[in-house]
Protein backbone atom coordinates (compact mmCIF):
# COMPACT_ATOMS: atom_id res chain seq x y z
CA UNK A 1 0.00 0.00 0.00
CA UNK A 2 1.02 3.42 -0.45
CA UNK A 3 3.10 4.79 2.24
CA UNK A 4 2.39 7.28 5.09
CA UNK A 5 3.92 10.06 2.49
CA UNK A 6 1.50 9.50 -0.02
CA UNK A 7 -1.34 9.68 2.44
CA UNK A 8 -0.64 12.76 3.90
CA UNK A 9 -0.12 14.50 0.40
CA UNK A 10 -3.40 13.59 -0.57
CA UNK A 11 -4.61 15.01 2.83
CA UNK A 12 -8.48 15.69 3.00
CA UNK A 13 -10.00 19.46 3.97
CA UNK A 14 -11.34 19.56 7.25
CA UNK A 15 -14.54 21.09 7.41
CA UNK A 16 -14.35 23.76 10.34
CA UNK A 17 -18.01 25.29 10.42
CA UNK A 18 -20.82 24.15 12.09
CA UNK A 19 -22.08 20.89 11.17
CA UNK A 20 -25.19 21.05 8.55
CA UNK A 21 -27.15 18.76 7.08
CA UNK A 22 -26.13 16.39 4.41
CA UNK A 23 -26.96 16.92 1.04
CA UNK A 24 -29.53 14.73 -0.78
CA UNK A 25 -28.76 11.93 -2.98
CA UNK A 26 -30.54 9.56 -5.32
CA UNK A 27 -31.22 6.11 -4.34
CA UNK A 28 -29.01 4.68 -6.74
CA UNK A 29 -28.94 1.05 -5.22
CA UNK A 30 -33.02 1.17 -6.21
CA UNK A 31 -32.29 3.02 -9.29
CA UNK A 32 -30.51 0.29 -11.00
CA UNK A 33 -33.06 -2.79 -11.40
CA UNK A 34 -35.82 -0.28 -13.25
CA UNK A 35 -34.07 -0.22 -16.16
CA UNK A 36 -33.46 -3.87 -16.37
CA UNK A 37 -35.29 -6.60 -19.20
CA UNK A 38 -35.91 -9.36 -16.26
CA UNK A 39 -36.09 -13.06 -16.90
CA UNK A 40 -36.75 -15.36 -13.96
CA UNK A 41 -34.30 -17.51 -12.60
CA UNK A 42 -34.57 -21.19 -13.63
CA UNK A 43 -33.12 -22.85 -11.44
CA UNK A 44 -33.72 -23.64 -7.38
CA UNK A 45 -31.27 -22.40 -5.05
CA UNK A 46 -30.80 -24.17 -1.49
CA UNK A 47 -31.00 -21.66 1.26
CA UNK A 48 -29.26 -22.95 4.28
CA UNK A 49 -28.72 -20.97 7.08
CA UNK A 50 -28.62 -20.53 10.98
CA UNK A 51 -29.14 -18.11 13.80
CA UNK A 52 -27.04 -16.00 15.94
CA UNK A 53 -27.92 -13.73 18.20
CA UNK A 54 -30.92 -12.84 16.16
CA UNK A 55 -28.81 -12.72 13.01
CA UNK A 56 -28.66 -15.30 9.67
CA UNK A 57 -25.79 -16.34 8.06
CA UNK A 58 -25.46 -18.80 5.29
CA UNK A 59 -23.91 -22.13 6.11
CA UNK A 60 -22.82 -22.91 2.91
CA UNK A 61 -19.14 -23.39 2.08
CA UNK A 62 -15.59 -24.47 4.03
CA UNK A 63 -15.68 -21.70 6.30
CA UNK A 64 -17.58 -19.30 8.02
CA UNK A 65 -18.61 -15.83 6.90
CA UNK A 66 -18.49 -13.16 9.19
CA UNK A 67 -21.08 -10.95 8.03
CA UNK A 68 -24.79 -12.15 8.11
CA UNK A 69 -26.75 -12.47 5.16
CA UNK A 70 -30.49 -10.98 6.46
CA UNK A 71 -32.82 -8.61 5.36
CA UNK A 72 -30.33 -5.64 7.37
CA UNK A 73 -27.12 -6.76 5.45
CA UNK A 74 -28.82 -7.23 2.22
CA UNK A 75 -29.96 -3.50 2.97
CA UNK A 76 -26.35 -2.34 4.05
CA UNK A 77 -24.60 -4.24 0.91
CA UNK A 78 -27.14 -1.79 -1.85
CA UNK A 79 -26.44 1.41 -0.06
CA UNK A 80 -22.90 0.62 -0.32
CA UNK A 81 -22.87 -0.37 -4.09
CA UNK A 82 -24.45 3.04 -4.38
CA UNK A 83 -21.44 4.46 -1.92
CA UNK A 84 -18.86 3.12 -3.78
CA UNK A 85 -20.32 4.42 -7.46
CA UNK A 86 -19.91 7.77 -5.96
CA UNK A 87 -16.39 7.20 -4.49
CA UNK A 88 -15.27 6.18 -8.16
CA UNK A 89 -16.76 9.00 -9.81
CA UNK A 90 -19.96 7.18 -11.17
CA UNK A 91 -18.10 4.17 -12.34
CA UNK A 92 -18.93 0.69 -11.09
CA UNK A 93 -14.95 -0.20 -11.98
CA UNK A 94 -11.93 1.19 -12.84
CA UNK A 95 -10.38 -1.16 -15.24
CA UNK A 96 -10.73 -0.17 -19.06
CA UNK A 97 -13.18 -3.33 -20.37
CA UNK A 98 -13.33 -3.40 -23.97
CA UNK A 99 -17.09 -2.24 -25.26
CA UNK A 100 -18.21 -6.21 -26.07
CA UNK A 101 -16.95 -8.48 -23.50
CA UNK A 102 -17.95 -11.69 -23.56
CA UNK A 103 -18.32 -13.35 -20.12
CA UNK A 104 -17.87 -11.41 -16.34
CA UNK A 105 -18.03 -12.98 -13.35
CA UNK A 106 -18.34 -11.47 -9.60
CA UNK A 107 -17.09 -12.95 -6.80
CA UNK A 108 -18.99 -13.11 -3.60
CA UNK A 109 -22.18 -10.69 -5.54
CA UNK A 110 -23.92 -10.87 -2.49
CA UNK A 111 -27.77 -9.22 -3.52
CA UNK A 112 -26.32 -9.40 -7.20
CA UNK A 113 -26.79 -5.56 -7.42
CA UNK A 114 -23.31 -5.23 -9.35
CA UNK A 115 -24.28 -8.11 -11.40
CA UNK A 116 -27.60 -6.30 -12.82
CA UNK A 117 -26.07 -3.28 -13.59
CA UNK A 118 -22.86 -4.38 -15.50
CA UNK A 119 -25.31 -6.83 -17.45
CA UNK A 120 -27.43 -3.97 -18.61
CA UNK A 121 -24.07 -2.36 -19.50
CA UNK A 122 -22.85 -5.11 -21.71
CA UNK A 123 -25.66 -6.30 -23.01
CA UNK A 124 -22.99 -9.20 -25.10
CA UNK A 125 -21.68 -10.30 -21.67
CA UNK A 126 -23.14 -12.87 -20.08
CA UNK A 127 -22.76 -12.00 -16.35
CA UNK A 128 -22.10 -15.15 -13.30
CA UNK A 129 -22.41 -13.83 -10.16
CA UNK A 130 -21.40 -16.28 -7.07
CA UNK A 131 -21.78 -16.48 -3.35
CA UNK A 132 -22.15 -18.98 -0.85
CA UNK A 133 -25.61 -17.10 0.16
CA UNK A 134 -28.56 -17.33 -1.93
CA UNK A 135 -29.73 -13.67 -1.51
CA UNK A 136 -29.85 -12.44 -5.20
CA UNK A 137 -33.04 -11.32 -6.96
CA UNK A 138 -35.43 -13.71 -8.47
CA UNK A 139 -35.41 -11.61 -11.73
CA UNK A 140 -32.57 -10.56 -13.35
CA UNK A 141 -31.86 -9.45 -16.86
CA UNK A 142 -31.56 -12.28 -19.18
CA UNK A 143 -27.59 -12.28 -19.41
CA UNK A 144 -27.21 -12.52 -15.93
CA UNK A 145 -27.03 -15.59 -13.53
CA UNK A 146 -26.49 -16.64 -10.24
CA UNK A 147 -24.73 -19.60 -8.64
CA UNK A 148 -24.80 -20.78 -5.31
CA UNK A 149 -20.43 -21.65 -4.60
CA UNK A 150 -17.69 -21.00 -2.77
CA UNK A 151 -15.13 -19.00 -4.65
CA UNK A 152 -12.03 -20.54 -2.62
CA UNK A 153 -12.72 -24.41 -3.69
CA UNK A 154 -11.42 -25.63 -6.61
CA UNK A 155 -13.65 -23.20 -9.39
CA UNK A 156 -15.07 -26.32 -12.12
CA UNK A 157 -15.19 -23.20 -14.81
CA UNK A 158 -12.51 -24.11 -17.97
CA UNK A 159 -9.33 -22.05 -18.54
CA UNK A 160 -9.46 -18.82 -20.32
CA UNK A 161 -12.70 -18.60 -19.78
CA UNK A 162 -13.66 -15.13 -18.46
CA UNK A 163 -13.09 -11.17 -20.13
CA UNK A 164 -13.46 -9.76 -16.70
CA UNK A 165 -13.36 -11.17 -12.66
CA UNK A 166 -14.35 -8.56 -10.23
CA UNK A 167 -14.76 -8.73 -6.69
CA UNK A 168 -15.67 -6.61 -4.02
CA UNK A 169 -15.57 -6.46 -0.55
CA UNK A 170 -14.56 -9.82 0.34
CA UNK A 171 -13.63 -8.90 3.93
CA UNK A 172 -14.17 -11.55 6.67
CA UNK A 173 -14.88 -14.02 3.84
CA UNK A 174 -11.20 -15.21 2.11
CA UNK A 175 -8.77 -16.68 3.97
CA UNK A 176 -6.21 -16.94 1.22
CA UNK A 177 -5.82 -14.74 -1.33
CA UNK A 178 -3.04 -16.40 -3.06
CA UNK A 179 -4.72 -19.37 -4.19
CA UNK A 180 -7.93 -17.21 -5.09
CA UNK A 181 -5.61 -14.82 -7.38
CA UNK A 182 -3.80 -18.14 -8.87
CA UNK A 183 -7.47 -19.20 -9.60
CA UNK A 184 -8.40 -15.97 -11.41
CA UNK A 185 -5.32 -16.04 -13.46
CA UNK A 186 -6.10 -19.85 -14.72
CA UNK A 187 -9.27 -18.69 -15.33
CA UNK A 188 -9.05 -15.07 -16.88
CA UNK A 189 -8.71 -14.69 -21.08
CA UNK A 190 -5.54 -13.37 -22.45
CA UNK A 191 -5.99 -9.75 -23.08
CA UNK A 192 -8.69 -9.77 -19.86
CA UNK A 193 -9.41 -7.91 -16.59
CA UNK A 194 -9.58 -8.88 -12.83
CA UNK A 195 -10.34 -6.06 -10.55
CA UNK A 196 -10.51 -6.72 -6.56
CA UNK A 197 -11.98 -3.98 -4.39
CA UNK A 198 -11.87 -3.67 -0.86
CA UNK A 199 -12.57 -1.60 2.54
CA UNK A 200 -9.52 -2.46 4.87
CA UNK A 201 -11.28 -1.97 8.08
CA UNK A 202 -7.89 -0.18 9.72
CA UNK A 203 -8.81 3.13 10.54
CA UNK A 204 -6.63 6.28 9.72
CA UNK A 205 -6.14 10.09 10.47
CA UNK A 206 -3.64 12.16 8.87
CA UNK A 207 -3.76 14.90 11.77
CA UNK A 208 -3.47 12.44 14.46
CA UNK A 209 -7.43 13.47 15.50
CA UNK A 210 -7.96 9.80 16.27
CA UNK A 211 -6.27 9.50 19.79
CA UNK A 212 -5.07 5.45 20.67
CA UNK A 213 -7.35 5.23 23.80
CA UNK A 214 -10.20 6.21 21.55
CA UNK A 215 -13.33 3.87 21.36
CA UNK A 216 -12.84 3.96 17.15
CA UNK A 217 -9.26 3.31 17.43
CA UNK A 218 -9.68 0.22 19.87
CA UNK A 219 -12.64 -1.13 17.14
CA UNK A 220 -10.16 -0.93 14.43
CA UNK A 221 -7.69 -2.68 16.45
CA UNK A 222 -10.06 -5.11 17.26
CA UNK A 223 -11.23 -5.93 14.34
CA UNK A 224 -8.01 -6.71 12.96
CA UNK A 225 -7.06 -9.12 15.91
CA UNK A 226 -10.35 -10.44 15.34
CA UNK A 227 -9.76 -10.72 11.69
CA UNK A 228 -6.42 -12.75 12.21
CA UNK A 229 -7.94 -14.90 14.91
CA UNK A 230 -10.89 -15.58 12.60
CA UNK A 231 -8.95 -16.17 9.68
CA UNK A 232 -9.63 -13.36 7.31
CA UNK A 233 -6.95 -10.89 7.89
CA UNK A 234 -8.47 -6.99 7.70
CA UNK A 235 -5.51 -6.17 5.78
CA UNK A 236 -4.82 -8.99 3.31
CA UNK A 237 -5.71 -5.78 0.32
CA UNK A 238 -2.30 -4.24 1.52
CA UNK A 239 -0.88 -7.18 0.63
CA UNK A 240 -2.75 -8.00 -3.20
CA UNK A 241 0.00 -5.79 -4.65
CA UNK A 242 2.63 -7.87 -4.09
CA UNK A 243 0.54 -11.03 -4.09
CA UNK A 244 -0.22 -10.25 -7.69
CA UNK A 245 3.55 -9.42 -8.65
CA UNK A 246 4.60 -12.77 -6.90
CA UNK A 247 2.43 -14.38 -9.34
CA UNK A 248 4.00 -13.23 -12.10
CA UNK A 249 2.00 -9.60 -12.99
CA UNK A 250 4.23 -6.46 -14.01
CA UNK A 251 3.82 -2.86 -13.87
CA UNK A 252 1.82 -2.92 -10.57
CA UNK A 253 1.18 0.51 -9.74
CA UNK A 254 -0.64 1.89 -6.51
CA UNK A 255 -2.80 4.56 -5.84
CA UNK A 256 -5.01 6.03 -2.94
CA UNK A 257 -8.88 6.91 -2.58
CA UNK A 258 -9.76 7.65 0.93
CA UNK A 259 -13.70 6.98 2.64
CA UNK A 260 -14.23 9.49 5.39
CA UNK A 261 -16.13 7.81 7.92
CA UNK A 262 -18.60 10.86 8.71
CA UNK A 263 -19.54 14.20 7.79
CA UNK A 264 -15.86 16.20 8.50
CA UNK A 265 -14.06 16.87 4.95
CA UNK A 266 -15.01 20.89 3.71
CA UNK A 267 -15.48 19.34 0.30
CA UNK A 268 -19.01 18.77 -0.25
CA UNK A 269 -18.68 14.97 -1.96
CA UNK A 270 -16.10 13.87 0.17
CA UNK A 271 -18.93 15.43 3.14
CA UNK A 272 -21.83 13.29 1.17
CA UNK A 273 -19.63 10.38 1.18
CA UNK A 274 -18.98 10.90 4.95
CA UNK A 275 -22.56 10.64 5.27
CA UNK A 276 -23.09 7.48 3.74
CA UNK A 277 -20.23 5.40 5.56
CA UNK A 278 -21.09 6.69 8.71
CA UNK A 279 -24.75 5.86 8.18
CA UNK A 280 -23.07 2.27 7.15
CA UNK A 281 -21.38 2.18 10.31
CA UNK A 282 -24.46 3.30 13.07
CA UNK A 283 -26.59 1.32 11.30
CA UNK A 284 -24.55 -2.25 10.66
CA UNK A 285 -22.16 -2.00 13.69
CA UNK A 286 -23.35 -5.41 15.71
CA UNK A 287 -23.68 -7.13 12.34
CA UNK A 288 -20.13 -6.54 11.26
CA UNK A 289 -18.51 -7.28 13.94
CA UNK A 290 -20.78 -9.73 16.79
CA UNK A 291 -19.73 -13.17 15.05
CA UNK A 292 -16.24 -12.82 14.56
CA UNK A 293 -16.07 -10.74 18.29
CA UNK A 294 -17.65 -13.96 19.82
CA UNK A 295 -15.81 -16.18 17.85
CA UNK A 296 -12.22 -14.91 17.31
CA UNK A 297 -11.83 -12.43 20.70
CA UNK A 298 -14.53 -14.84 22.98
CA UNK A 299 -16.47 -12.10 23.89
CA UNK A 300 -20.08 -12.23 24.72
CA UNK A 301 -23.16 -10.51 23.05
CA UNK A 302 -23.37 -8.10 25.50
CA UNK A 303 -19.48 -7.37 25.92
CA UNK A 304 -20.24 -6.29 22.22
CA UNK A 305 -23.05 -3.98 22.53
CA UNK A 306 -21.81 -1.87 25.66
CA UNK A 307 -18.29 -1.42 23.83
CA UNK A 308 -19.93 -0.48 21.04
CA UNK A 309 -21.78 2.36 22.58
CA UNK A 310 -19.03 4.32 22.98
CA UNK A 311 -17.64 3.33 19.38
CA UNK A 312 -21.06 5.03 17.89
CA UNK A 313 -20.14 8.34 19.89
CA UNK A 314 -16.64 8.42 18.32
CA UNK A 315 -18.42 7.78 15.09
CA UNK A 316 -20.50 10.67 15.29
CA UNK A 317 -17.79 13.01 16.47
CA UNK A 318 -16.60 15.42 13.72
CA UNK A 319 -13.42 16.46 15.30
CA UNK A 320 -12.20 13.01 14.65
CA UNK A 321 -11.41 12.98 11.04
CA UNK A 322 -10.85 9.28 10.61
CA UNK A 323 -10.97 7.20 6.76
CA UNK A 324 -10.71 4.20 5.66
CA UNK A 325 -8.47 3.39 2.89
CA UNK A 326 -10.27 1.94 -0.41
CA UNK A 327 -8.04 -0.98 -2.36
CA UNK A 328 -9.12 -1.39 -5.82
CA UNK A 329 -6.81 -3.29 -7.74
CA UNK A 330 -7.43 -3.76 -11.67
CA UNK A 331 -5.50 -5.74 -14.15
CA UNK A 332 -4.82 -7.03 -18.02
CA UNK A 333 -3.05 -9.60 -19.03
CA UNK A 334 -0.19 -9.21 -21.32
CA UNK A 335 2.28 -10.61 -23.03
CA UNK A 336 3.28 -14.34 -22.03
CA UNK A 337 6.44 -16.02 -20.80
CA UNK A 338 6.25 -19.80 -19.13
CA UNK A 339 6.77 -19.83 -15.23
CA UNK A 340 5.91 -21.65 -13.03
CA UNK A 341 2.31 -21.77 -10.65
CA UNK A 342 2.99 -20.21 -7.17
CA UNK A 343 0.54 -23.35 -6.07
CA UNK A 344 2.56 -26.13 -8.18
CA UNK A 345 -0.35 -26.35 -10.68
CA UNK A 346 1.95 -26.95 -13.49
CA UNK A 347 3.61 -24.64 -16.03
CA UNK A 348 1.14 -21.12 -16.48
CA UNK A 349 2.20 -18.28 -18.61
CA UNK A 350 3.20 -14.55 -16.98
CA UNK A 351 1.23 -11.91 -17.31
CA UNK A 352 2.07 -8.14 -18.07
CA UNK A 353 0.15 -5.73 -17.88
CA UNK A 354 -0.90 -2.73 -15.73
CA UNK A 355 -2.36 -2.91 -11.90
CA UNK A 356 -3.55 -0.12 -9.90
CA UNK A 357 -4.13 -0.42 -6.06
CA UNK A 358 -6.69 2.65 -4.75
CA UNK A 359 -7.01 3.27 -1.16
Amino acid sequence: MADSTQLEANAIQVDDTQQTPAPEFEDEANASEAGSSLTSITSSILRGKVDEGGRTYAVYGKEEYGFPMDEPELDRIDMCHAKYFALLNKKRFLAPVPPNPQKILDLGCGTGIWCIDVADLFPSAEVVGIDIAPTQPTWVPANCRFELDDMEQPWTWNKNTFDFIFSRDLIAAVRDFPKLIDQCYTHLKPGGYVEFQCITGILYSDDDTAPKDSAFQKFSDSIRLAGELFGTKVDDPLQWKGWFEDRGFEDVNEHVIKLPVNTWPKDKRLKLLGAWEMENLLSSLEGMVMRVFQKALGWTAEEVLVFLVDVRKDIKNRNIHGYWPLLVIDLMFGCFVETESVLDLGPRKQNSGFVSVIA
